[in-house]
């Protein structure tokens, strides 16, 4: 996905930027100095919308491309309308750690036909991945849990070629589980050992009708 930049005037305040509709932002990286720069803050909503935080974008507009990930964006609290955004430039050569979501596809036989629940243990993967192999999502297909108790690992994912991931393959992406129904357990009362307020105040009448009078002194 691509974006067309500028380079920003450090002399113009970002919020009479933001009223022209365009949205201050800065470029940095391991191999990049940081920059600041601007984007049409539609433009940017749109792409960021589509492709998130696990999409490379490619910047136009700095002389030669770079290719990019959002790092970071900053939001107005109530309208959540973009208010600043960081790329972070990706060098040749470099990998990227991202944490990419899952997407769950089709629908499970098991579900469907006999009555099972299916459960999502994870739903993203961190991958380390050279950043042209970064894919957008990892597509789950649910048709394929036929029976209670299938299970789809990490072993079961296809990653790009050069993926690496930190976690054991056997890890559980998603489960077929039987439904079962909620059991309350009644709990016996014995009567014996309750005692009614009627009962509670006879006591304590008799107890002060039993009770010695003081001897009179003469």
């Amino acid at each position: 996905m691509e974006l067309t930049v500028e380079k920003r005037d450090i002399s113009k305040k970002p919020k009479a930027l933001r009223e022209k509709g365009i949205l201050p932002a800065v470029i940095y990286g391991r191999k990049e100095e940081s920059t600041p720069i601007t984007v049409d803050r539609k433009a940017f909503e749109k792409a960021f919308r589509i492709g998130g935080e696990s999409t490379v974008f490619t910047l136009k507009g700095l002389g030669e491309d770079k290719d990019v990930l959002i790092h970071e964006v900053s939001v107005d609290p109530l309208t959540g309308v973009a208010l600043h955004a960081d790329f972070y430039a990706i060098a040749k050569g470099q990998t990227v750690t991202v944490s990419v979501p899952f997407e769950f596809d089709g629908e499970s036989p098991a579900v469907k036909d006999k009555g099972g629940l299916l459960l999502k243990v994870m739903h993203e993967l961190e991958i380390e991945v050279l950043p042209k192999e970064l894919p957008h999502a990892f597509h789950v297909d649910l048709s394929k849990l036929e029976n209670i108790d299938d299970k789809v690992l990490v072993k079961d994912i296809v990653l790009p070629p050069s993926a690496k991931i930190s976690i054991d393959i056997d890890e559980v992406v998603a489960m077929i589980t039987e439904a079962k129904e909620e059991v309350v357990e009644e709990v016996a009362i014995d009567l014996t050992q309750i005692e009614t307020s009627v009962e509670r105040g006879k006591k304590e009448d008799e107890g002060d009708e039993g009770a010695a009078a003081p001897e009179a002194k003469e």
